[in-house]
């Protein structure tokens, strides 16, 4: 039986404060919560749910699983603010990477140090 991705969960110290973060990026919201552990999801449900769960240590090496992300409007302008609207909202960039003639993106971190991507494809 095929299994589906229902839900990514991310470790992190403060779950309220990555859950602020992440449903701003995204357009998703809160849709439970336990203590400081946090489910945010797509209200039109496209896409797959994040549970951002609290763990007593901090980030430590390079993430093992990462998101890519995509910004829904075309071309290169819409990237470019995309890219600044996400440091803005406490994102931080990492590493840009060598523009292809199909690809460009930035590895970015969240407020947390979790990498993610986010990508431009022509």
């Amino acid at each position: 039986m095929p299994l589906t991705i229902e839900t990514v969960t991310i470790d992190c110290t403060d779950g309220p404060r990555l859950a602020d973060f992440w449903t701003a990026a995204l357009g998703y919201e809160v849709v439970a919560t336990d203590g400081d552990w946090r489910l945010i999801a797509d209200p039109a449900g496209r896409g797959v749910k994040l549970a951002l769960d609290p763990v007593p240590e901090g980030k430590v090496v390079k993430n093992r699983v990462h998101l890519d992300i995509f910004p829904t409007e075309p071309g290169p302008d819409a990237w470019a603010a995309e890219v600044h609207r996400l440091v803005a909202l406490g994102a931080t960039r990492y590493r840009y990477l060598a523009e292809t003639p199909d690809e460009a993106h930035w590895i970015l971190q969240d407020p947390e140090g979790n990498e993610f991507c986010c990508v431009l494809t022509r």
